[in-house]
């Protein structure tokens, strides 16, 4: 394991506390003793906690000078503690215990490897039964089966769960019930392991029963953590959000609107575009046909003045498949399958090991 922080004291209470909130983090800290024995180690981790007890033989040792360090007391800081933290070279002051929360996520921040952003995709169906659920799910396993690590969120609490028409219902991981009430940052790689999988996709679902309510600040989080673990994040929103939807809106690189081609369906896409403006704005239109009254694909997007993102024909073999729990096999081919590849074509997203070798 890489080693994410070097925590220099010589207080043992003040490192065990210390070792404490980064296993909270899930990140590797090591202690060195003294001076010394720092060292080898000062340029290696992200991070660097350096105990006030040994602030002015760090500073005395006249180590090279980087970012990432942090001074850290157990009281509150007084003016003698600032003096140290210019000495030593450190960025910020953390005093324990009211900085604890802070200090988790600087170390889930400093055990996480550098991989860039993931691009966040929304789905929204203009109606109810539009099929927005199994095109979300579809663009997952397209890009899943392309190498790219990729999160399917469900932000939907009465949609019924994507997990069922992927049969990973019974599968045992992290649902958004156990999200509600978490503060603060999360570990992607610890995200990752916990969430219900098929491959390289991960799915983020509901329980059975009542949902409970997820925070806006719940949500965010989840969100962030994703975008820094994953090379797609693909959301399945709902035509009335709550805080997760919104969240997952607001931070959307495109918000693919779904419309069947179909009068009523075209006009309430012109409410619900207006509606999903207050939070997002690259808006695109995907149109599902058949079109029963003859309505073309160009003449629901000259309609509606949002951008085309492109058509594809419903696929009768899909339904059944959705209710067996095996949506994989239903997208292996055919129309919707050939349209995921072509929005993925388009996007020219690059998995998150490539990224990786191309920046080292």
């Amino acid at each position: 394991m890489n080693l994410a922080a070097l925590i220099v004291t010589g207080d043992a209470a003040l490192a065990d506390g210390l070792l404490r909130l980064a296993a909270a983090a899930d990140a590797h800290a090591e202690v060195a003793h003294g001076a010394d024995e720092a060292r080898a180690a000062w340029t290696w981790p992200a991070l660097v906690l350096v105990g006030a007890d040994i602030a002015g033989d760090v500073a005395s040792a006249g180590f090279q000078r980087r970012p990432g360090v942090v001074l850290v007391t157990p009281s509150a800081a007084t003016s003698e503690t600032y003096r140290l933290a210019v000495e030593v070279g450190a960025q910020d002051v953390a005093a324990l215990p009211d900085h604890e929360d802070w200090l988790v996520d600087a170390f889930a921040a400093a055990g996480e490897p550098e991989g860039g952003w993931a691009t966040t995709l929304c789905v929204v169906g203009s109606r109810g039964g539009a099929g927005a659920s199994v095109l979300a799910a579809a663009l997952g396993l397209t890009a899943a089966g392309q190498g790219l690590r990729t999160l399917l969120v469900d932000a939907d609490p009465l949609g019924g769960g994507v997990d069922l028409m992927l049969g990973l219902e019974e599968q045992e991981g992290v649902r958004w019930h156990d999200l509600a009430e978490r503060r603060g940052r999360l570990n992607t790689a610890t995200l990752r392991e916990t969430l219900p999988s098929s491959g390289d996709l991960s799915v983020l679902s509901w329980r059975r029963g009542a949902p409970v309510p997820v925070s806006g600040e719940s949500a965010r989080s989840l969100l962030d953590a994703a975008v820094r673990g994953f090379d797609l994040v693909i959301a399945d929103i709902p035509r009335y959000p709550d805080d997760v939807g919104r969240a997952a809106l607001r931070s959307a690189d495109l918000t693919f609107v779904l419309v069947p081609a179909e009068v009523r369906a075209t006009v309430a896409a012109d409410g619900l575009a207006a509606s999903l403006r207050r939070d997002t704005d690259e808006l695109r239109l995907v149109v599902q046909g058949p079109a029963p009254g003859g309505l073309t694909a160009d003449a629901v997007a000259h309609a509606l003045d949002i951008p085309s993102a492109g058509a594809y024909e419903r696929d009768r073999r899909l339904p059944a498949a959705v209710d067996e729990g095996a949506l994989e096999r239903g997208c292996r081919r055919g129309p919707l399958a050939e349209f995921c590849a072509g929005v993925l074509a388009d996007l020219a997203l690059q998995p998150y090991a490539y990224r990786e070798e191309i920046a080292a």
